[in-house]
């Protein structure tokens, strides 16, 4: 019985081993999210809710896969630099300016893409840095 016990023990942990492995992208992922999610709230928030819903006229919402996929090369440069042309989005115009955000490193940039595209309805999966920071690079 003991044996048995011993061996059901060491199989258990084995598994339990197996299942908490995480490949580096996943770890990556779940780190860019809860540091973008610290910045939107910090940074975004007040124009773009707390849901992503936009601010009336003002802020337009995040909550538009489409415009977020068709746009994906111009996001980096938008948070990092913002926007002075309208936007369409939902068929809704949006003409109001949004501010740049100098400050912020190309990695606080990454996390923050991660978060807004990965949150709100929106499924986009991981974007490195390395691929942001060649974004930020090539902004017009």
């Amino acid at each position: 019985m003991r044996k048995y016990i011993v061996n059901s023990l060491f199989l258990l942990s084995i598994i339990a081993i197996v299942v908490s492995c995480q490949n580096q992208e996943t770890i990556d992922l779940q780190n860019y999210m809860s540091n973008g999610k610290d910045i939107y709230i910090a940074k975004c928030q007040n124009c773009h809710g707390e849901n992503g819903e936009g601010l009336g006229q003002l802020a337009p919402p995040l909550t538009d896969s489409v415009f977020l996929k068709t746009n994906a090369s111009r996001l980096a440069c938008i948070i990092k630099n913002g926007a002075n042309e309208s936007l369409v989005i939902h068929g809704n115009t949006y003409k109001e300016k949004m501010p740049a955000f100098p400050e912020l490193a190309d990695i606080d940039v990454a996390q923050v893409l991660v978060f807004v595209t990965n949150s709100f309805g929106n499924k986009q999966g991981f974007i490195p840095y390395k691929e942001v920071s060649v974004q930020l690079q090539n902004c017009k």
